[in-house]
């Protein structure tokens, strides 16, 4: 998509108005080079109080934003993902499409093919690598061996049509494909079901062909939050707390008389800058610029791929 010129405003629209999305309208609302031009839902109810919210129009279906917008926030299940997404990426039209990229991995790759062939801009929702507390990590990374996530917290209504690797552990194997940067050479996972048909809780252990291990933890039946991302590397220890937003670090410091080196202890608190802010706001510079996005298409179905696996690991150990 050519660059856009900076006065004027970026058409947005927003389809899929339920919890996340309505968040999608309020932040598009308040930024002042977006036009939130409306939003569409299935519940018109819903749509009619969220647009009244942010002060827009409701558009009664998606065919009738097409000549509209200039990009698009698709918040809908993620098995109406491909559907959706769609005729906008066969026009051009910029999609910010929420994580994970699709339900199979075929649909996924058809959404990457969509949007190269099209020369359409598609980004996905993994909002977690716009947290403040991860890009601080990812500068302080160099060469990781051993890397641990834990993502723990109790049990939501919100999220039982999908298991909690596709639903949570995600988050975290996207932000660790991008930290290792290397193929994966093998995968083993045990899970099970607890409260409700689909995994509950996952332990997934991938071993990467440049010699680094990491080990992932998700559940969603915790009586405690718990979202913790730790990395070993030579000469330091780095442990990002999402909840409290902190981050220590532990680094080896040459002794200046030549002994033991000394270990050098430092927290830092990262910025308060809500991640979801930051992702809406990158995307709406990346459709303006005609950049690339920090998660495009290809990370988004690399992290699929890689949760699926893990799922079919946990299936097969079940058996």
């Amino acid at each position: 998509m050519a660059e856009r010129p900076k006065t004027e405003r970026l058409r947005v629209a927003v389809i899929g108005v339920g919890y996340l999305g309505r968040f999608h309208a309020l932040i598009y609302s308040r930024l002042p080079e977006v036009e939130l031009v409306g939003v569409v839902d299935t519940n018109a109810e819903r749509a009619a109080a969220v647009a009244a919210e942010v002060g827009c129009p409701v558009y009664p279906d998606q065919d009738a934003l097409i000549d509209r917008v200039d990009a698009v926030s698709v918040v809908v299940p993620t098995t109406a993902h491909l559907l959706v997404a769609q005729p906008f990426l066969e026009r051009g039209i910029a999609v910010l499409l929420e994580k994970p990229i699709a339900a199979s991995r075929a649909e996924g790759a058809t959404l990457v093919a969509l949007a190269r062939k099209h020369h359409a801009i598609l980004q996905i929702g993994h909002v977690e690598r716009f947290n403040a507390g991860v890009m601080a990590l990812a500068q302080r990374i160099n060469s990781p061996r051993y890397l641990e996530a834990q993502r723990m917290g109790s049990f939501s209504e919100r999220a039982t049509d999908v298991d909690v690797v596709s639903d949570l552990m995600i988050h975290d194997l996207d932000i660790l494909l991008s930290l290792v940067g290397t193929a994966i050479r093998q995968i083993s996972a045990i899970g099970a079901a607890v409260l409700t048909e689909h995994i509950d809780i996952a332990n997934a252990r991938i071993e990467f062909a440049n010699g680094a291990v990491a080990n992932l933890v998700a559940s969603r039946v915790s009586d405690q939050v718990t979202r913790r991302f730790r990395v070993f590397q030579p000469g330091s220890y780095l442990s990002l707390d999402f909840v409290n937003q902190t981050l220590d670090i532990a680094e080896l410091r040459p002794s200046p008389g030549g002994g033991r080196p000394e270990i050098l202890r430092q927290r830092l608190q990262v910025g308060p800058v809500r991640p979801l802010d930051r992702e809406l706001a990158e995307f709406v510079r990346v459709v303006r610029t005609g950049g690339r996005p920090l998660v495009d298409a290809e990370a988004g179905l690399r992290a699929l791929e890689v949760a699926l696996e893990v799922r079919d690991r946990i299936l097969d150990s079940s058996v």
